[in-house]
């Protein structure tokens, strides 16, 4: 777990590299309540970034307060690119902050 400005988000060690939650993600930059329906929202907004999406999505298995759950994760990398298509004026402060925990 990292926390950025106060909120938790879930990374996990995979080959050889941080992978962070996406929803963690982008919970943070949005505050959407609902930010499955947000990333659902930048792939129809950002065409490239859809057919490109399982090259920088990848689910996989992340320790939860509920136990081990399948997740939508990124490397900093692909965080960086989705983070493109989020207006947010969090999105700075952010990336920062990714260059330094990932």
């Amino acid at each position: 777990m990292a926390v950025f400005e106060g909120n938790n988000i879930k990374r996990i060690w995979h080959n050889e590299e941080w992978w962070f939650v996406l929803e963690d993600i982008v919970f943070v930059l949005t505050n959407s309540k609902d930010p499955k329906q947000y990333i659902n929202k930048i792939k129809q907004r950002d065409k490239i970034l859809l057919n490109g999406w399982v090259q920088i999505v990848h689910t996989l298995d992340v320790q939860t307060l509920g136990g081990n759950q399948k997740m939508n994760c990124v490397n900093i990398e692909g965080a960086f690119r989705i983070i493109q298509s989020i207006p947010s004026k969090k999105a700075e402060p952010f990336k920062l902050w990714l260059a330094k925990v990932g």
